[in-house]
């Protein structure tokens, strides 16, 4: 089944840019072209109504009532066939046209009402489209025995000229408007290639770091990616912890299991009494068993995680210290806290019921009657989250100082290790580690016997 190509993030918002300006250059083509179109008509009109009254202030009548049309027309046009421009007079037994109207059967009106006034168009001509303005006006008798005279005055202009004016002018538009289109186009498809540039970066390096040519992302880049890079970093320190963690596992756990099975083979070569190899065989049963035990119980914790949900520490700490109370009921060793309600765990539930179970589980151990559990976050300007103090004393004998470093030695097996001191502190330091926490051991000041305390940093900025 294949798979859609998908479109790339700088193809969709360039062909969402293009939708976008191309839809806002119709429009605002459309919207220009309209106003331009309305205003060439509306200046068709004052041009022909600016002709007419010029054309009436030239007109007059005679004493005897006979039209008298000016000799000098208002416009050149009006003389000359073919020019667009037409006017005409009518009145009772008298007709005069232009003589650019002659021939071109136009549709002037034949007797308006003295004052009133008529706009049409555009009139289909055999010469197209006509605007024709017209105008009845009254001329009142020179002389007591004549009579008043009523004029139809009549202009027209043919629509060609305004329908040059138009297509000039939207040729002209579109071409302006097109030719911004396309700049802007290309300034987005810079700008877009700018922008994108430290998400192409991001990108590279991380190929890098899947080809094992870098460790971790370290381009500089913009603030909007800063923690975006910052978490893709702890999660890929994380994701190599766990691997390291795992392989280290694995290599314990056969390097523990080779003298076992070494025993069990001399066992089944040369034991010959059922019995012995029995009792033997089992002898190393039970010990694989106890290793296998071990090493799972190391590779359960989950180490360092990046992202997780916060986990209250009062809780489950008091949790634990109930089970162990009843486990030492003998000797009556009770525990106190001083947990602040702030103090949260940032990981895995497993690591911190491992890392409290063996903190509290070796006071226990080791106390004549109290054990003391402190819990405090530990704050950071402009940290993304706190970190955590724990600190576990107890009233026994403590660990002397030219032991200490012994008994936090890594990789040294349970038998190996300083009486009364066994796995658990391997565990917690593996546990620490993975956090990038640190632990130190000292002697208790309140009570005299050892002190764990284990700091696991805030995380960020």
């Amino acid at each position: 089944m294949s798979t859609r190509r998908q479109f790339s993030l700088a193809a969709r918002s360039l062909l969402a840019a293009s939708l976008v300006l191309a839809a806002f250059i119709g429009l605002t083509g459309y919207a220009l072209e309209r106003a331009f179109e309305n205003w060439a008509y509306s200046v068709l009109r004052e041009r022909l109504q600016s002709v007419l009254y010029s054309f009436l202030a030239r007109t007059d009548i005679s004493v005897g009532g006979a039209v008298l049309v000016p000799e000098f027309l208002p416009e050149p046009r009006l003389d000359r066939p073919g020019s667009g421009l037409y006017a005409s007079v009518y009145a009772e037994n008298f007709r005069w046209e232009s003589r650019s109207a002659l021939d071109r059967d136009l549709p002037f009106e034949d007797a308006l009402k003295p004052g009133e006034m008529t706009y049409k168009g555009p009139i289909r001509t055999r010469v197209g489209g006509v605007y024709m303005l017209s105008m009845g006006v009254l001329f009142e008798a020179r002389s007591p025995s004549g009579k008043d005279v009523r004029l139809t005055i009549n202009v027209g202009e043919n629509q060609s000229s305004v329908k040059r004016q138009i297509g000039a002018f939207r040729e002209t538009m579109w071409v302006v408007l097109g030719g911004l289109g396309l700049l802007l186009l290309m300034f987005q498809a810079l700008l877009l290639f700018w922008s994108l540039r430290p998400l192409r970066a991001v990108a590279r390096d991380l190929s890098l770091v899947e080809r094992g040519e870098s460790e971790q992302l370290s381009g500089n880049y913009p603030l909007e990616l800063a923690a975006l890079t910052r978490g893709l970093n702890d999660f890929i320190r994380s994701e190599r912890e766990h691997l390291r963690r795992y392989r280290n596992t694995l290599g314990d756990l056969a390097h523990s299991l080779k003298t076992p099975l070494a025993v069990m083979r001399g066992l089944i070569e040369n034991e010959t009494e059922v019995d012995k190899l029995k009792r033997s065989g089992l002898e190393q049963v039970l010990r694989m068993d106890e290793i296998v035990a071990y090493q799972l119980a190391r590779a359960a914790k989950s180490g360092h995680q990046t992202y997780s949900a916060p986990l209250p520490v009062l809780a489950h700490a008091e949790e634990i210290a109930l089970t162990l109370e009843k486990v030492y009921a003998r000797k009556g060793a009770l525990a106190e806290f001083e947990v602040d309600e702030r103090s949260v765990f940032h990981g895995d539930k497993g690591d911190l019921m491992e890392l409290l179970g063996n903190l509290l589980d070796n006071a226990f151990k080791w106390c004549n009657s109290r054990v003391l559990l402190t819990a405090a976050p530990i704050d950071r300007a402009r940290a993304r989250r706190p970190g955590l103090l724990l600190r576990v004393e107890d009233d026994g004998p403590g660990i002397p100082e030219d032991k200490i470093s012994e008994v936090l030695k890594r990789g040294v097996r349970g038998d190996e290790r300083v009486q009364g001191h066994g796995i658990g502190l391997s565990i917690i330091g593996d546990i620490v580690a993975s956090y990038d926490g640190e632990m130190k051991v000292s002697r208790s000041e309140s009570l005299g016997g050892a002190c764990f305390e284990v700091r696991l940093p805030p995380l960020g900025p």
